[in-house]
């Protein structure tokens, strides 16, 4: 540990990273009864703290074997990071990033005149690729988050807050990946400040790290969610587990809905907009703080990184209102009738709607998709119990990833009663969710590799500026087949779950009767 500390205090990084700003989250702080303060990384040149690790790791290498030049993978912030410090030491940098990156990041390392390579669908094929090349071509390999001297780069943080502060926190929230920020974090503040807790905050689909504590081992996760990209990583450092073994507190996860909210929250303190990473710590502190009813206590969020996509603001603010309880959605049940809707409406309260969605059915009864606003969690309760004692069945659709990516934007339309109805036919309708790599060819090659006597019953897709697109598709297929559809959705390699049993699928898009 004296080692790391003696490297932290040492370490150069001030020639291209800024001494950032905490700042004090008014509105937050306001909100969450606690003082909240905000650590700015997201205010560096390359709007991401992965300056200071890669500028530290790189001006610790001998000038004669920098001359070579440096190697590294990374789907953004890293790269920036390494590609700055390259112009800034006058050496080259060959950067190899997933074929998945979003363009706004690969012009930003572009435009740092590094070379930039597109290989592999995710960070893992992209990062072995790296290491193939780095040492067929004697090149120096700028590790993200596993190497000494980026770890002790990162942890520059922790002595501007020991600089800042008067007195220690109760808590520093950070964003974990590979677990680079939260060990150079920790090593430092443990040090002098050992009863400040340390706490880590992981999205639920890129737990690698939480998994790995619980475990007491190293574990690899088989696959991770994208929308958090800047910590999408399924193997967490053999030197930062141990850090982590040793220095963090707890572990937190939360998910898509509720990293959303804590942009906006950011944004209405600060008018700055956080990347999903940058805002982990954020949601993680809000979880924290309402599970465990913490009230007048000085906690800080580390806000790592602002590398947003512009195309990903629409579903940020699609998904905001949900993860702060500030709406609900609901399929619920209706009488196929004059006045029923007027009815339903009664039972709001004055709530606004936000969004609805129906459609005259056949039957006795309707189906209807509709959004509520709310004023948290209190009201959100209320208004099931408002439902639970009315004569209308309804279910929660808030937490179902196919309603609010798909189904909102489908409502309206059915499988026609022939297809599933004929005489001596095995036809079933299966449904879906894929994660394409959003790269060209993608869909084409699903669709070539398909039976060409299956027929596609449903198809949405919706570009949320990530990383993968968001797929839903409903296939008819004789019953005998269904094993020769397995094997084809295994060999295709995409990410998917079955949503056959879905009851909002069944309620809305199912065989019409």
């Amino acid at each position: 540990m004296e080692d790391y500390l003696k490297k932290i205090l040492q370490a150069q990084v001030y020639e291209v990273a800024k001494k950032t700003p905490l700042e004090k989250a008014n509105n937050l702080s306001k909100t969450l009864n606690n003082n909240i303060y905000l650590k700015r990384e997201d205010l560096q040149d390359v709007f991401s703290f992965k300056i200071r690790g890669a500028f530290n790791k790189m001006r610790n290498i001998p000038k004669s074997k920098l001359a070579n030049g440096v190697i590294t993978s990374s789907a953004g912030n890293h790269a920036q990071g390494v590609a700055l410090s390259a112009l800034k030491l006058n050496c080259s940098a060959t950067i190899l990033m997933p074929i998945t990156t979003p363009l706004v990041k690969i012009k930003a390392v572009k435009n740092l005149k590094a070379k930039v390579i597109l290989f592999g669908d995710n960070y893992d094929e992209t990062y072995k690729e790296a290491i193939r090349i780095s040492e067929e071509c004697n090149l120096c390999f700028i590790h993200p988050f596993d190497d000494p001297e980026v770890i002790a780069g990162q942890g520059t943080i922790a002595v501007e807050l020991e600089q800042q502060l008067s007195e220690p926190p109760d808590a520093i929230y950070v964003a974990v990946g590979g677990g680079g920020l939260i060990a150079g974090i920790s090593l430092y503040i443990k040090k002098v400040w050992p009863s400040v807790k340390i706490i880590g905050v992981e999205p639920e689909d890129a737990d690698a790290m939480t998994k790995s504590l619980k475990n007491l081992e190293i574990i690899e996760l088989s696959s991770v969610g994208q929308f958090a990209d800047g910590v999408a990583v399924k193997k967490v450092g053999k030197l930062t587990f141990e850090i982590g073994k040793k220095y963090i507190d707890k572990m937190i996860t939360v998910n898509t809905d509720e990293i959303c909210a804590a942009i906006k929250d950011v944004f209405e303190d600060t008018r700055s907009i956080l990347e999903p990473a940058g805002a982990l710590s954020i949601a993680g502190m809000k979880k924290d703080i309402y599970e465990s009813n913490y009230a007048n206590k000085n906690m800080i969020a580390i806000a790592c990184g602002a590398n947003m996509n512009f195309e990903r603001l629409r579903f940020v603010a699609e998904r905001a209102e949900l993860g702060e309880n500030k709406e609900v959605m609901l399929a619920v049940e209706i009488p196929e009738k004059a006045g029923s809707l007027i009815d339903f409406c009664s039972l709001l309260n004055k709530r606004n709607l936000t969004e609805f969605s129906y459609r005259m059915s056949n039957s006795k009864n309707a189906q209807i998709f509709v959004g509520v606003e709310v004023n948290g969690l209190n009201d959100k309760k209320n208004l099931f119990n408002v439902f639970k004692k009315s004569n209308y069945s309804f279910i929660d659709i808030s937490k179902d990833e196919l309603s609010k990516n798909h189904l909102r934007h489908m409502v309206g339309g059915r499988l026609p009663q022939q297809f599933t109805e004929l005489e001596n036919s095995n036809n079933v309708e299966l449904l879906y969710r894929f994660e394409f790599p959003e790269r060209p060819g993608a869909l084409i090659n699903f669709l070539k590799n398909m039976k060409s006597n299956w027929t596609i019953s449903i198809f949405h897709y919706r570009n949320h500026g990530a990383d993968v697109g968001k797929i839903v598709i409903g296939v008819l297929i004789d019953s005998d087949e269904i094993t020769d559809w397995n094997n084809f959705i295994e060999l295709l390699g995409y990410k998917y779950w079955d949503e056959t049993q879905n009851q909002t699928y069944k309620l809305f898009l199912g065989a019409s009767g």
